[in-house]
């Protein structure tokens, strides 16, 4: 696992050792170069993901907005709502992420005294005031 996956600061109040059980019990998909992982205006498809390695590019109404690479995550904010997709994203090298799971989220803040909570709203704040 790459060591920035243990950097990211939905992580920062997790000791190592879950964030290392709660990843290595996670999912992984991979995706080749050019394709695409999920549509803007689709429907949320409630998974989270961290790119493990490789790079996906963000678009807005086919407009690049940011490239994505290792340790990087997409679209946590639909683990919790119903919206449609605000973005497309889309494999612009071999790419393997990590899935993460509503279920995921939920032991991730049962295992650790609830200290995560405010980093999880926090993320989720931010992303859903830059949408």
């Amino acid at each position: 696992m790459t060591e920035t996956i243990y950097n990211l600061s939905i992580f920062k109040w997790i000791e190592r050792e879950t964030v290392e059980s709660i990843i290595l019990n996670c999912e992984e998909e991979n995706f080749v170069e050019w394709e695409i992982i999920m549509m803007q205006w689709a429907d949320s498809n409630w998974k989270w993901y961290i790119i493990k390695n490789g790079s996906v590019k963000i678009s807005i109404n086919w407009t690049k907005i940011v490239d994505l690479s290792n340790g990087n995550m997409v679209w946590e904010i639909a683990l919790l709502n119903e919206e449609k997709r605000t973005a497309t994203v889309e494999a612009i090298s071999d790419t393997t992420m990590i899935v993460l799971t509503l279920d995921d989220l939920i032991d991730m803040i049962n295992s650790d005294e609830n200290k995560i909570n405010k980093e999880i709203m926090r993320r989720i704040e931010e992303n859903l005031e830059n949408s």
